[in-house]
């Protein structure tokens, strides 16, 4: 009779067990499928983002073959179709608590967000869109070294070596070969304006970081109330900077003769909220490392569609500065990202 009893409660533990083992498949399986779709979603939105923002930039617009050089114009709208995404995030799918951000802090990290921005955009101007994709891709160099100097953190060997390929990559990518010199004063010698342009871009990003740091330390800055009020502040700045510079009447001249743009604006701004919408959505369920990975492998594939689709040519030279880069940033999502230490 005990031994019955003994193989019935073993029964029991086994399908409790086999009911287990099938939820957590079950679970796993739809946080996969999730995953995947969020993944999608940030492939499709930036790839698409990509290639609007090189035919707005890099399009010669009627018969006189000018260029859309209205970029302040451009970021301002884009900032306010953030704002209202992030508005809705906030409403919706980011239920965060009260704010208690200084707003000293998001004046100063709204400044150097949209100088980034702009003159990143600006140098589409001067130079292709696989030269920006794999320059910007050094954002981790200027916020390690800020981080250093300004916030005394500390960073493994792995993480120094990771971005010490990033270098090599970018030097190797954007030098350019005697037979390849323009012909403007502008873009000879080692770096060009559109060059220049990128650095500063992305010096403004390292301190964009170290405030961002500060943010969180301090005020613990949700993710949600940091997009809102960032983007709220960069309107203000370039709502300014449109009517001080004359920008604004000089861009609706510009639609007025060439309307379509419009249109190619509005993709552009739709496709970069909707993308950090799933980016956000990527790192609130499943961390900052799988959308890191997603993101980085993105940027290979948007430089791969803008050779083929617009025929930006790479030498051999530039597909290993380019592989050296993603190479780099690839390792350093899996096997860098190890919080920084405070001296």
């Amino acid at each position: 009779m005990q031994t019955k009893d003994t193989n019935l409660k073993y029964s029991s533990v086994i399908e409790v067990t086999r009911e287990h083992k099938a939820t957590v498949e079950y679970l796993m399986a739809q946080s996969n499928r999730k995953l995947i779709i969020y993944a999608l979603g940030i492939f499709l939105c930036f790839f698409y983002f990509g290639i609007l923002q090189e035919k707005i930039t890099r399009t010669k617009y009627g018969e006189s073959k000018e260029y859309f050089k209205c970029t302040v114009a451009l970021v301002f709208i884009q900032c306010v179709i953030n704002a209202i995404f992030a508005k809705i995030m906030l409403s919706t799918f980011l239920q965060q608590p009260h704010d208690t951000t200084r707003k000293s802090y998001y004046v100063v990290c709204a400044f150097t967000y949209l100088a980034a921005m702009v003159s990143s955009n600006m140098a589409l101007i001067h130079v292709n869109y696989p030269t920006q994709v794999v320059g910007k891709s050094c954002k981790p160099i200027p916020v390690m070294l800020l981080g250093v100097l300004i916030g005394r953190k500390s960073y493994s060997l792995l993480k120094y070596l990771f971005v010490f390929t990033i270098v090599i990559g970018v030097g190797i990518f954007m030098y350019k070969d005697g037979s390849n010199k323009a012909s403007s004063a502008t873009n000879a010698g080692l770096i060009g304006a559109g060059e220049m342009l990128l650095l500063f871009s992305l010096l403004m990003d390292g301190f964009t970081g170290a405030v961002q740091e500060r943010m969180k330390s301090e005020h613990q800055t949700k993710s949600g109330h940091m997009m809102l009020n960032m983007n709220l502040w960069s309107i203000l700045f370039l709502g300014i900077a449109l009517v001080g510079t004359g920008e604004l009447w000089r861009f609706i001249d510009f639609v007025g003769r060439y309307p379509f743009v419009v249109y190619y604006i509005l993709g552009f701004s739709i496709l970069s909220a909707i993308g950090q919408l799933f980016i956000f959505l990527t790192v609130t369920e499943f961390g900052p490392l799988p959308c890191s990975i997603i993101t980085t492998t993105r940027k290979f594939f948007t430089v791969l569609a803008s050779v083929l689709l617009f025929g930006n040519v790479l030498s051999e030279r530039q597909w290993l500065g380019a592989f050296m880069v993603f190479a780099g940033l690839t390792l350093d999502s899996i096997y860098g990202k190890s919080a920084p230490k405070t001296k």
